[in-house]
C-alpha cells in the first residue's frame, strides 16, 4: 500500500512552519555582515532574553548534536564525567559526539525506566568514587521532555538542581523538545530553567517547525567563555548566520514556537485517548509532550506497516509516533482508527 499522506514516524519529517519561512524570507535581503555580526542574530538573541527574562548568553548552531556535544564540552575538562540517563540521546544517539569534543570526557549512566533521572540516583553515581583511577563528575545532564516523552515538573528540576549544588556539579538541559515541556506544564520557561537551577540550556528549534538550527543559552554566564571558539573550531559557526537566527525571531515574535509545541502535544493526546481500553493494546509510557509509544502486539504492529504506517521500534519495543506543528488531526484520526480496527482482529500465534 501506498504511504499516506502524512507520517508520525518523527517530528523531523514535518517542514517550516510560516512564522520561521517568512522570517528567513524577510531576512534574505540585501547585504549584512556575516558571522554573527548582523542584526537578525542580535533580534534572535534579545528575544531570548525576553523570553527567559535574563541576561544570558546565546549561541546559534546547525543541530542538537552539535548543541548538547559543545555544551557538555564547554562544562568538563578531558578527565571528567557526565552523569545521564541511560535513554539519553546524547548517551543512545549521538556516535559519541560528546566524548569527541570534550577530549574524552566519560559519559556515567544512571538506569531509568521512564528516562528520567532522579537526585538518589545522581547522588549514587556522583559519590561512588572519589579515587584518581575515576572519572571526576562535574556535570548533569538532563533531557526535557525525556526520549520516553515524559516531562519533569518544575519541582523535578529543582529537586534535581539542588543535589547539584550540593555536590558541586553543573546542571545542563538538553531540550530538543524544550517548547514542548513549557506547553505541557503551561509554565514560564524560566520557571522549568534557570529559575530552578539549570546552568546551561539546549533550545531545539527542529522540532519547533524551523529548517534546522538551535539555540545554546548559558544562563551562567561565565561558562561562555570562549565558546564561540569552540562553534568555530567545530565547523559551527555560520557564515550567514542571519538564516539560523532570523527563524527564531519569527518563531519567538509570533509566539509559534509555543504554539506549535500545544498543537504536536495536542495531537498526541488525540491519539492516546482514542486507543485507551483497546485489548492488547496500550500506553508504554503516559503522554505527556508530543510523543506516544504503543505497546502492541507484533501481528498488529505489522498490519498498520502493512496499511502503509510509518513509525519507529523504541525503547522495550514500543511503536514510537511524534507529532508536529503541522500534524493534521484528520489524519491522526485515521491512524488511530486503523490502530483500533486491527486490535480488535484476533491474533493468531
Amino acid at each position: 500500500m501506498n504511504d499516506r499522506p502524512q507520517q508520525f514516524a518523527s517530528d523531523n519529517y514535518a517542514g517550516i512552519c510560516p512564522e520561521a519561512w517568512a522570517a528567513m524570507a524577510e531576512a534574505n535581503s540585501g547585504s549584512v555582515p556575516a558571522y554573527g555580526e548582523d542584526i537578525w542574530t542580535e533580534r534572535a538573541a534579545d528575544a531570548f532574553r525576553t523570553l527567559f527574562d535574563t541576561h544570558c548568553e546565546i549561541f546559534f548552531v546547525f543541530n542538537g548534536t552539535a548543541a548538547n556535544s559543545l555544551a557538555l564540552a564547554s562544562l568538563c575538562r578531558s578527565y571528567h564525567s557526565v552523569i545521564c540517563a541511560s535513554s539519553a540521546h546524547v548517551e543512545t544517539d549521538e556516535c559519541g559526539a560528546p566524548e569527541f569534543f570534550s577530549n574524552g570526557s566519560k559519559l556515567l549512566v544512571a538506569q531509568s525506566d521512564d528516562g528520567k533521572l532522579t537526585p538518589h540516583a545522581i547522588r549514587a553515581l556522583a559519590t561512588s568514587r572519589s579515587d584518581i583511577h575515576f572519572p571526576k563528575t562535574r556535570v548533569v545532564t538532563i533531557t526535557q521532555p525525556t526520549e520516553t516523552g515524559q516531562v519533569y515538573t518544575i519541582a523535578e528540576v529543582q529537586a534535581i538542581s539542588a543535589v547539584c549544588r550540593e555536590l558541586g556539579l553543573k546542571l545542563h538541559m538538553d531540550g530538543a523538545r524544550f517548547a514542548h515541556a513549557c506547553a505541557s506544564l503551561g509554565c514560564d520557561p524560566a520557571d522549568i530553567t534557570w529559575r530552578a537551577g539549570v546552568d546551561v540550556l539546549c533550545f531545539g528549534g527542529t522540532k519547533g517547525g524551523m529548517a534546522v538550527g538551535e539555540a545554546v543559552i548559558f544562563f551562567d554566564r561565565a561558562l561562555a567563555e570562549d565558546f564561540d571558539y569552540r562553534c568555530k573550531q567545530a565547523g559551527q559557526l555560520a557564515s550567514k548566520m542571519r538564516f539560523l537566527a532570523a527563524p527564531w525571531v519569527g518563531v519567538l515574535g509570533s509566539g509559534a514556537w509555543l504554539r506549535n509545541a500545544a498543537h504536536a502535544n495536542a495531537c498526541a493526546r488525540q491519539l492516546a485517548a482514542r486507543i485507551e481500553g483497546l485489548p492488547g493494546v496500550r500506553l508504554a509510557f503516559p503522554v505527556e509532550a508530543n510523543a506516544v509509544f504503543l505497546q502492541a502486539p507484533e501481528a498488529v504492529l505489522n498490519r498498520l506497516r502493512d496499511r502503509g504506517w510509518r513509525f519507529y521500534g523504541f525503547i522495550g519495543g514500543a511503536a514510537r509516533f511524534m507529532f508536529a506543528w503541522d500534524s493534521d488531526p484528520a489524519v491522526v484520526k485515521a491512524l488511530a482508527d486503523d490502530i483500533a480496527e486491527l486490535a480488535l482482529i484476533p491474533v493468531y500465534l
